[in-house]
């Protein structure tokens, strides 16, 4: 599947994003689907992952009654609200997925094959 995440941008502490992230060339149903992150000089870290029918959603601790995860199957499409942004949520933000990956695995950004090209978010304080 290829993935095309997109939505990033500036904003001030306390704002919202969206991010979306498009998949095309295979059944995105299919996938279980996860955001992750990269600050300057930190190593890539999860954000969340929905599974495959966006039944259940997880969270870093982190982003956890902030952040929302969701999924459009018909559309082919996965998003993820981001609410009052914090100057640590500065990064690069990647969509994710995996058509095997299991549930002890959704955090570990290495168990996911597709990546999208990330999209920058700058929230600044």
């Amino acid at each position: 599947v290829q993935l095309q995440a997109s939505g990033g941008g500036l904003v001030q502490a306390g704002g919202s994003l969206r991010l979306s992230c498009a998949a095309s060339g295979d059944t995105f149903r299919g996938y279980v689907m996860g955001w992750f992150r990269q600050a300057p000089g930190k190593q890539r870290e999860f954000v969340a992952a929905i599974t495959r029918s966006g039944g259940n959603t997880y969270y870093a601790d982190s982003v956890k009654g902030r952040f929302t995860i969701s999924r459009d199957n018909a559309k082919n499409m996965g998003y993820l609200q981001m609410n009052i942004l914090k100057p640590e949520d500065t990064a690069v933000y990647y969509c994710a997925a995996s058509r095997t990956i299991i549930l002890s695995d959704y955090r570990n950004f290495g168990r996911y094959n597709g990546w999208g090209q990330g999209t920058l978010v700058t929230v600044s304080s």
